[in-house]
């Protein structure tokens, strides 16, 4: 706790380097706990410096196996569960139709964050939706970035673009289908690279110019 500055003539000052003697320690007079030698559950538990105060927190005798509800500083409002092991939430046993929400995941500002630093991301369900929803022209969008490969593998494969769609490769590319192939286009321009050294009489070679990657 911060020493209160009630100093008279004659005293000698000792200044203290420890944070919690700073302007923005964080005092509790009223903190309670109840433990043994396997856990213990605390309210109103300081942080190491002083600056977050815990309306509730539980404890193992592993440090490394916490939880905390922080009610001030600069975690107000912030739930943390810290484990060396797995995390499970089981829940919906008594949802009995598709329409019922057994677990709700809501952020209701800023980001929702998912990270396997060493593993895998599995999703699996009857249905999987993927919604980007905004009507401003930089936002709404789904970006899929993947340093190897991305497969898709299913019965059909429907691609609807109500203004545009580009598949664009620096290496080979191929398009088959072992039964029939339509393409249809109000225009069809198919052009090979020799246009680049020699334009064709219908002057592609700008076409070229403009599908080529940067």
């Amino acid at each position: 706790m911060a020493i209160k500055d009630t100093f008279k003539k004659g005293d000698t000052i000792v200044t203290s380097t420890d944070p919690r003697d700073s302007g923005t320690a964080k005092q509790n007079y009223t903190c309670q706990g109840y433990g043994n030698d396997k856990g213990a559950i605390v309210f109103g538990e300081l942080n190491k410096d002083a600056a977050v105060t815990s309306g509730c927190s539980l404890h193992t005798n592993d440090k490394d196996h916490q939880m905390y509800m922080d009610i001030d500083g600069e975690r107000k409002g912030c739930t943390t569960f810290v484990g060396p092991g797995s995390f499970n939430v089981v829940h919906g046993r008594d949802n009995n139709t598709d329409k019922d929400m057994s677990i709700s995941l809501v952020a209701k500002d800023g980001n929702i964050f998912i990270k396997a630093n060493d593993g895998d991301i599995i999703m699996e369900a009857d249905n999987i939706s993927l919604l980007a929803r905004n009507n401003e022209g930089t936002k709404g969008n789904v970006v899929i970035t993947a340093t190897e490969n991305i497969s898709n593998n299913s019965k059909k494969f429907m691609v609807n673009a109500s203004a545009n769609f580009s598949i664009v490769s620096s290496g080979k590319g191929q398009i088959i289908a072992n039964s029939i192939l339509k393409c249809y286009g109000s225009i069809l321009q198919c052009v090979d690279d020799s246009v680049a050294v020699k334009d064709s009489k219908n002057a592609l070679q700008r076409f070229q110019r403009t599908s080529t990657l940067v």
